[in-house]
């Protein structure tokens, strides 16, 4: 499974952003299109809940999202 960032923009500074695991790009597509003008809900990266209505979102952005190992990235500092 793969991780996909979509991100729901309803003005220039205002966003919600979500994160879905998928086989490719072309699924997270599909499922953002299968949701297009109805109410969606879920949990942000933070655990807050969230409801929107698609269709008042003014751009949807899907990208594939590589996860950095926090951790890891500090013990190759040293």
């Amino acid at each position: 499974m793969r991780e996909f960032k979509i991100t729901y923009f309803f003005d220039e500074e205002h966003y919600i952003r979500r994160f879905i695991h998928t086989d490719s790009l072309e699924s997270a597509e599909q499922l953002v299109k299968s949701e297009r003008d109805q109410y969606i809900s879920f949990r942000d990266s933070r655990g807050i809940y969230h409801e929107l209505h698609t269709g008042k979102v003014r751009v949807v952005q899907v990208s594939e999202y590589f996860r950095e190992d926090k951790k890891k990235k500090l013990t190759e500092r040293d």
